[in-house]
């Protein structure tokens, strides 16, 4: 059964007097005598057979070490049972007296309720024994048994992609810092042996302790990216394991513990990088977890908390705070400062994150999560959201904190009072008010009830509300399917809508179930009671108070289980199995493929779409628009991506991706777009793909990228039958045809030279300009509130991928200076690529403003006096207007020699200075004016080599060619 023992580490064998396994697994099992066997089955039936288990009893009050015992006996030389003399009460003892009783080369730990993977102790031997690693870490698969599917999500994932070997765990701090499972892992057993490593004993998070005095006594550590270990979770079990146990204060205690062992150990070797990197796991994940039950607990458990998290915080690297989300940072502040007031209302955020709970606070210029602490430097340095943007927000995009004040039943009515945060003023004094109470079952597509709001009204720096909803006489759920019932409030503040739950917290829910009568039966549920939701939010639920109900439910709930339940439950889930079929990708390719594209071809109708749907612009608007203005005979059909709100009333408006999508485009005679249909759609013969694209290239395109370049011949083929579609390519210049045409691998007959629609406004708009002497600033200005004598400047960068959280782009010059050295002359437009997004900071309003939501960006360079850009290629289309333009490129090395690359060098041909430093920028700004007959020429020369071919008649040009005969 096992084979003699071995020296050394790899295949330097030599007999020894006593057989020795490859591997031992320490199983460790406290009162689950029914669970036991199913784990020590996983290691008896590895794939490696040259495996003992060692089970150690905990001192169990049930029948753990009877069968324990059973199990030994069954597997002689197999498997071995020993018992503890008291209980320990946690998981290290148990696990100390299993190394101790290990016969194998390498050692495992297995929790008595988890289970291995078949190939586990296979996969990890083999590792160790070829690198010689102290320690083999493969994947943990957390099996949440409790729903329905057997949910599945691996631990940590990103850490084992690929197998690698470490010399030292600080050569990936994120092992250390994340990975803190004992379970999951091989142990050569001289190395436990030689460090004398041990779990603490008698405490809870006995991992962390452990795993963290391995990780650095190892030598070498390999990751396998196999999956080794099981980890079952039972969150509806009666009896709860250590991390569904933290409303135990004791449970807190011993994670600070274990949490000051390791930062002790990690400063007697000198490891501060590692000590940061522990410092932000625990305010992002240790201490969360804690802060979303403290709205749940009461003043004295609320009061001991803070003692012990302020001493610990305190020794929390200010580092750490800046390396968090801004709301995880907040709460740890307030918590270490003790501000109740600010710290509940903030852990809401924390708990729902697109939720707003603070009023906010404004102070020079900058806005933060509360007016308190602002004396203190690093507070205020924490509590500075400003980069998020809420003061950008209109109410009716903000998700608004709504604390319930009073709650009280009478009769058959409920009373209800609230408090919504109002930050900023956001719902300004004097709008007209509105308000409704909805009570909706949680399952989609069921029934709601709504109940007016009697009183809304502004109190101090929120809005307060009252009502009365008779429940009783209103609700009438079905009885079975709709139990859970949740709470919202629809305020209107002078017709924009904010949606918001009732925050509990503190209030208490005084009286007893309502009555309700269900329409299918009260056998089942006959009243309606109060409850919390996990989040915190007001709910009810259907409960029954029939002496009879308990019997009906589990009746019902044998029916459910037994043959015509399983035969109902089946229907549901094919049928739901089968709307998600028919809503996914594959689907609607098939339904295009196969159905869609069989139907007769629309005649004279063209599907229009600009950039991915995300916008009305460009150059198929431009298109569109001049079909209109000859009043061409057409059905127009415009796609969108998001909100329809700002495409044209007169087109029928789809949804990209949708099956009318799908069915438009493959009826329509013409596709219009400037960057790309889905790309696995292909185009039937009889429709003309006119492809109008969205600017010249500086950057290198298509098949001269990298990226390209490196894909398989059967990725570049498939890129390449999606470029095929192109019936004709829009050229602005002999530059797109040599750099963009050859990148795209397109036919000379697929090129049409005659410029961008999009530049005709441009155009006609220098000519007039220098025929009249005069510049028009047309309705824009006075839509943003430009002064009449303020000239306007434009930033427009091109994409950045490094945009930060959700594409955020940070202006590489601080604004503010901006605004205070040049907002007496200047009134800057920042327009950020669609794919970016930018904040300003609210002391910079009126004198910067974003304009990177208006779809169009045509009318913003007409009204620019300058522009200021990098690297988009929005300088070709500016530079028609003859007017000054400033390079400030800030990262040119990087984008240019460590990116994807250029066609031409920008420093030799810019028609602008070019700067590097926010000082060289603003220095250049000074002279801005004068710029216009400096770079006269080379402005000129550039519309030479990079536009030719814009003459202000494009639009005319495309429409007269492939439209004109629809006007009869």
């Amino acid at each position: 059964m096992c084979r003699w023992g071995y020296s050394g580490r790899k295949q330097q064998r030599k007999r020894v007097e006593v057989p020795v396994p490859d591997v031992s697994v320490v199983v460790i099992v406290y009162n689950d005598a029914d669970r036991l066997p199913t784990a020590v089955q996983s290691v008896l039936d590895q794939t490696l057979r040259d495996v003992e288990v060692v089970i150690v009893d905990d001192c169990s009050t049930d029948r753990s070490f009877d069968v324990a015992q059973e199990l030994a006996a069954a597997h002689p030389g197999r498997v071995r049972a020993f018992q503890l003399p008291e209980n320990s009460g946690a998981g290290g003892e148990p696990r100390n007296a299993g190394i101790q009783h290990t016969r194998g080369q390498y050692v495992m730990f297995l929790d008595s309720d988890d289970v291995l993977e078949h190939n586990a102790c296979r996969n990890l031997l083999a590792a160790a024994e070829e690198t010689e690693a102290d320690i083999v870490s493969g994947l943990c698969v957390r099996v949440h048994r409790d729903t329905r599917n057997q949910k599945r999500d691996e631990w940590y994932n990103w850490l084992y992609s690929t197998t690698r070997t470490l010399e030292s765990v600080t050569e990936l701090p994120d092992l250390f810092v994340w990975d803190t499972l004992s379970t999951n892992k091989c142990y050569r057993r001289e190395f436990l042996i030689e460090n004398d490593l041990r779990f603490p004993k008698g405490m809870f998070y006995e991992d962390l302790m452990f795993i963290a005095d391995a990780y650095l006594a190892a030598n070498r550590i390999t990751l396998i990216p196999n999956q080794v270990y099981f980890w079952n979770v039972f969150e509806k079990s009666a009896v709860k394991s250590v991390t569904n146990r933290r409303h135990e204060m004791t449970n807190y205690i011993h994670r600070l513990e274990v949490h000051r062992r390791i930062d002790a150990a990690l400063a007697e070797r000198g490891l501060t990088e590692m000590k940061l990197a522990k410092d932000v796991k625990f305010l992002k994940h240790d201490l969360v977890l804690h802060l979303r039950d403290l709205p749940f607990r009461d003043e004295a458990y609320r009061r001991e908390f803070a003692e012990l998290s302020q001493e610990y915080l305190a020794g929390i690297s200010p580092e750490a705070y800046e390396r968090v989300l801004p709301i995880q940072a907040i709460c740890a502040y307030l918590l270490q400062k003790g501000d109740w007031d600010n710290l509940i209302p903030a852990v809401d955020t924390l708990i729902n994150r697109d939720k707003l709970s603070s009023p906010l606070a404004q102070r020079d210029g900058r806005i933060y999560w509360c007016d308190g602490h602002l004396d203190d430097a690093f507070g205020r340095e924490v509590l500075d959201v400003t980069e998020i943007g809420y003061h950008e927000k209109p109410v009716n995009q903000l998700f608004l904190r709504n604390q319930l004040t009073s709650f009280a039943e009478s009769g058959t009515t409920v009373s209800l009072a609230g408090r919504i945060t109002n930050p900023l003023g956001v719902i300004p004094e004097g709008a007209k008010l509105s308000a409704e109470l909805e009570f909706s079952a949680r399952r989609r597509s069921l029934q709601s009830f709504t109940f007016p709001v009697r009183s809304v009204r502004h109190e101090g720096d929120a809005v307060v509300w009252e009502t009365d909803a008779d429940v009783t006489g209103t609700l009438r759920p079905l009885g079975i399917v709709d139990s859970i019932w949740d709470v919202r409030l629809r305020l209107k503040a002078d017709g924009k809508l904010t949606t918001s739950r009732l925050t509990v917290a503190d209030t208490e829910l005084a009286g007893g179930p309502l009555p309700v009568r269900p329409r299918l039966t009260r056998m089942v549920a006959d009243h309606i009671e109060p409850h919390i939701s996990s989040k915190g939010h007001l709910a009810f639920r259907l409960i029954s108070e029939s002496q009879s109900a308990e019997r009906v439910q589990e009746f019902i709930a044998k029916g459910v289980r037994g043959k015509p339940g399983t035969l109902a439950k089946a229907g549901y889930r094919k049928a739901k199995a089968l709307r998600k079929t028919l809503t996914s990708g594959d689907t609607k390719l098939r339904a295009y493929h196969e159905v869609f594209s069989r139907l007769p071809i629309k005649k004279r109708t063209v599907v229009f779409e600009s950039h991915l749907g995300k916008q009305y612009s460009d150059s198929p608007r431009a298109i569109y628009e001049e079909m209109r203005r000859q009043g061409l005979k057409f059905e127009a059909i415009w796609a969108y991506a998001g909100s329809p709100k700002d495409f044209p009333k007169d087109a029928t408006l789809v949804k990209r991706w949708s099956l009318p999508y799908l069915k438009a485009l493959a009826q329509a005679e013409f596709w219009v777009d400037n960057q790309s249909y889905p790309l696995k759609l292909t185009k039937r013969p009889e429709t003309t793909y006119i492809q109008t694209w969205h600017g010249s290239a500086l950057k290198n395109m298509g098949f001269d990228q990298p990226s390209l370049k490196a894909q398989t011949r059967q990725q570049q083929a498939e890129q390449q039958r999606s470029l095929d579609r192109f019936d004709r390519f829009l050229c602005r210049t002999e530059h797109d045809a040599r750099t963009l045409a050859k990148a795209f691998r397109l036919k000379e007959k697929t090129l049409l030279r005659v410029g961008y629609p999009r530049n005709d406004a441009l155009v006609r708009a220098r000519l007039k300009e220098a025929e009249s002497g005069h510049r028009e600033r047309g309705p824009l200005a006075a839509e943003l509130g430009v002064p009449a004598d303020k000239k306007v400047l434009l930033y427009a960068p091109t994409f950045r991928k490094a945009g930060g959280r959700h594409g955020r782009f940070a202006l590489p010059f601080d604004v503010e200076r901006f605004a205070d050295e040049f907002g007496d002359r200047y009134v800057l437009l920042v327009r950020s690529h669609y794919l970016n997004h930018v904040v300003l900071p609210p002391t910079v309003q009126s004198r910067v403003i974003d304009v990177s939501a208006r779809h169009d960006i045509t009318p913003i360079l007409q009204l620019a006096d300058g522009l200021v850009t990098d690297y988009s290629s929005v300088m070709f289309d500016y530079a028609l207007l003859d007017r000054p333009l400033v390079f400030f490129t800030y990262d040119y090395d990087e984008y240019v020699h460590e990116g994807r690359g250029t066609y031409f060098d920008l420093l030799e041909h810019a028609p602008g200075p070019v700067v590097r430093t926010e000082e060289d920028f603003f220095e250049t700004l000074k002279s801005f004016e004068s710029q216009q007959q400096e770079y006269a020429k080379d402005r000129k020369e550039f519309v030479a080599k990079f536009g030719e071919y814009d003459q202000g008649d494009a639009a005319q040009s495309i429409v007269d060619q492939f439209f004109a005969q629809w006007s009869r």
